[in-house]
Order: C-alpha cells, then sequence, then structure tokens
C-alpha cells in the first residue's frame, strides 16, 4: 500500500506533467474542480482541472467536486506512472471516475 505522502507526490507529478504539455496539446475547455479520493488510505485530496493543467492540489475531500475520481493508493500511484491503463482500470472497475458524460468526452484528450 502506498502512503499518503506518495500519492500526493503522484499527483504533483501529474500536475506538472500535464503542465509541460498544456501548450503542445492546444487549450482544454474544461474549468472543472476534481477530487481524488484514496478509500484505502481514508484520505482525499481536492484540485482544480483548468485549461489542460492540474492546479491548487491540496489535502482534503471535496463532496461538490464536478469530477470524482476513486482509486487505491497503489493503483493511483500506478496510473501516473504509466504501469496502470487508465482505460483498462476504469473498465475493470480498479478506478472509478464519476463526471458528467461531456466532461468525460474532453478528458480523454488528457489521456
Amino acid at each position: 500500500m502506498a502512503s499518503v505522502d506518495e500519492c500526493r507526490e503522484a499527483l504533483q507529478r501529474l500536475a506538472a506533467r500535464l503542465d509541460a504539455h498544456a501548450e503542445t496539446r492546444g487549450k482544454l475547455d474544461l474549468d472543472r474542480t476534481l477530487a481524488c479520493r484514496v478509500p484505502d488510505l481514508q484520505t482525499a485530496f481536492h484540485a482544480r482541472l483548468t485549461g489542460g493543467r492540474l492546479v491548487d492540489i491540496a489535502d482534503g475531500d471535496d463532496p461538490k467536486a464536478k469530477i470524482a475520481l476513486t482509486a487505491a493508493s497503489d493503483d493511483l500511484v500506478a496510473l501516473v506512472t504509466g504501469k496502470l491503463d487508465v482505460t483498462r482500470a476504469i473498465a475493470s472497475r480498479q478506478v472509478q471516475v464519476k463526471a458528467n458524460p461531456f466532461d468525460l468526452l474532453k478528458l480523454r484528450k488528457l489521456l
């Protein structure tokens, strides 16, 4: 099981990778709050997705978040490091993403 710090670092790495690719990928017309819930650690993080970037990452849940990602700590770290394919993880329900269907289509551009 990954630690809370490892999960936080994984989200920071994801934010850095999205930031590096935001300019080459073009602007993503999406400005939504994001909650990342890690049930095996009984913790959560929240952030904002805007312009293809993940910003303002902080500890704690956001029950009103427009996009909610739920994953075990090891799965979250594996997703960010590329050891776990996001499409397969969602299809097998290792990772759950709750969002408006239109937002999900836009999120595909980030993958």
